[in-house]
């Protein structure tokens, strides 16, 4: 048995930016810890695994280590080849996950995730957060999944060396850091060692919590966004009620094939 599979860099123009994601378009499910062993095998932030039910399109996303919830980066990728490699023609792909339902569409040269708006909540840095920012904290927000921590400035966030191990004792999946941008709206890291990720280059789904932050304290829908890893992405960002809508670009790197 064999089946084909796709390298995407999402969230970026050229190759070797932004964050890559592996795609599989499945004709039926394989057994999920089958899944689980071929993202483990290509060792990305994330595998996508994608299968068509009728007119919509189910999606799950691994890490090398568990199976998430929610995941923009794969999900772009996921749609990039759809459209791309696979001769989709719809003007939108929606698509049916954990989180519930998400759709893909094409803005000019950009697609377009809807994706649920997720605000958090205003918390106290406990002992624990701080020890795990390993530096100055302006306010922490829960937002369920994931830690929300406000720096000062977007040097703090460049600069930021957390420590992994008391990250990953944290009740959330990860943390994400983030503070006004100079040359964007805002700038954010994402570190998450308790799902075998210890920095994501750039995470679509974490912007269902910046987005909203952002947007309540800028005052203003229209955002745009940078993500300061070592391989960076820049983000198109716009608050439609209960809903986030974040666009950006993506480019095919690599296919292959993989035999089972």
């Amino acid at each position: 048995m064999s089946l084909d599979f796709h390298q995407i860099d999402a969230f970026t123009q050229r190759p070797f930016a932004g964050n890559p994601a592996i795609v599989y378009r499945l004709d039926a499910w394989l057994d999920e810890a089958r899944m689980q062993a071929i993202a483990a095998e290509h060792n990305l932030a994330e595998t996508a695994f994608v299968v068509k039910e009728g007119a919509v399109w189910h999606i799950r996303w691994f890490t090398p280590a568990c199976e998430v919830p929610l995941c923009g980066h794969a999900t772009l990728a996921s749609a990039f080849a759809l459209f791309e490699l696979h001769g989709e023609t719809a003007p939108q792909l929606d698509f049916i996950c954990q989180s519930g339902a998400l759709s893909v569409s094409r803005e000019g040269q950009r697609l377009v995730l809807d994706f649920p708006s997720l605000p958090g909540q205003r918390i106290e840095a406990s002992a624990a957060i701080k020890a795990a920012v390993n530096g100055p904290v302006v306010e922490v927000h829960d937002t369920g999944k994931e830690l929300l921590v406000v720096l000062e400035n977007e040097q703090q966030v460049r600069e930021c060396q957390p420590d992994l191990g008391a990250v990953a004792t944290l009740p959330w999946l990860g943390m994400i850091v983030t503070a006004p941008g100079e040359q964007h709206d805002f700038v954010s890291r994402y570190f998450a060692p308790a799902i075998g990720i210890d920095e994501d280059p750039v995470t679509g789904s974490i912007h269902c919590s910046l987005i909203p932050y952002w947007a309540a304290r800028l005052q203003k829908t229209q955002l745009n966004a940078f993500q300061c890893s070592a391989r960076g992405g820049e983000w198109f960002c716009r608050l439609d009620g209960d809903r986030v809508k974040i666009a950006g670009n993506a480019v095919l790197v690599a296919s292959g094939r993989l035999y089972l």
